[in-house]
């Protein structure tokens, strides 16, 4: 094919490898963004480190690090009352497949309702809105912009808020803290300086897609990369959560009450049984 490109050839800046002298289709050596994972990464980069250089190109300061994994360590399990979790839970003691386990969490997970998408959309209002607290009151203060994909249905509260709760979290008031403990410059700053009158604003308490959106767009993450960070950050929780109900049983699952109000007693059980 002299003159033209092999149209077998793979087009990214972020992986090159180099083959074995005896097989082409293995590999010598691995190469992340210029960086040899097997001969010099391993062992020396944290995870979180190697997330940001495989999704950002670089190698993370020490401080955006030290945030990554504060970011990593909140968003891993949100417990089993999130939605997410608990669908991975149901999915687990169904005996479905870790595959089915994992893409249940994610398919719940992937919402406007303190799911990924929300994660996007509160990174669309940071990047709309900036530190300007005049700007996020008019945001907030209208209705939600219409969504780009007809996928997704319009949002129904403002994204990074709780729709339900009546006062922040404490566990959302403690990683803020501990982000800006970290970086006290920028949008994670301006948050918890400013965090009551965005709530007045938004008339709903901060939630912690609004902390992990500030968080990530200080680390420079576009709303599609926090979008895709969040989904694949949550999901230990859920695993595990999964092979504990797995085991456990379905007669321990929790959250489970028979309506025995409801219940059209003996005479329906004895003629459908």
């Amino acid at each position: 094919m002299s003159g033209q490109e092999n149209p077998n050839s793979i087009r990214t800046s972020i992986w090159h490898e180099e083959p074995e002298a005896d097989n082409p289709f293995a590999a010598a050596a691995c190469y992340c963004r210029g960086y040899d994972v097997y001969g010099d990464l391993l062992g020396k980069a944290r995870y979180t480190e190697y997330l940001y250089l495989l999704f950002k190109g670089e190698r993370p300061t020490p401080n955006v690090a030290a945030a990554l994994e504060i970011l990593a360590v909140a968003l891993a399990n949100p417990g089993p009352r999130d939605p997410s979790v608990h669908a991975a839970m149901a999915a687990g003691v169904g005996g479905s497949t870790a595959a089915s386990v994992l893409m249940a969490a994610l398919a719940v997970g992937a919402g406007s309702y303190g799911g990924a998408r929300e994660v996007f959309l509160a990174l669309e209002a940071w990047q709309n809105n900036g530190t300007e607290l005049a700007a996020w009151r008019s945001s907030l203060a209208g209705p939600a912009a219409p969504t780009r994909q007809q996928v997704w249905p319009e949002p129904e509260h403002p994204p990074g808020f709780d729709p339900y709760g009546k006062q922040c979290a404490n566990p959302v008031r403690q990683t803020l803290v501990h982000l800006v403990e970290i970086m006290p410059a920028g949008r994670l700053a301006w948050l918890a300086q400013e965090q009551a009158a965005l709530e007045t604003a938004a008339g709903h308490p901060l939630a912690m897609t609004g902390v992990a959106a500030a968080a990530l767009a200080d680390l420079d993450f576009s709303p599609s990369e926090g979008e895709m960070l969040a989904l694949l950050l949550r999901l230990p929780g859920a695993a595990a959560h999964a092979l504990e109900q797995g085991k456990q049983g379905f007669r321990q699952f929790p959250f489970f009450e028979l309506d025995l109000e409801n219940d059209p007693g003996p005479a329906f059980s004895k003629e459908h049984a």
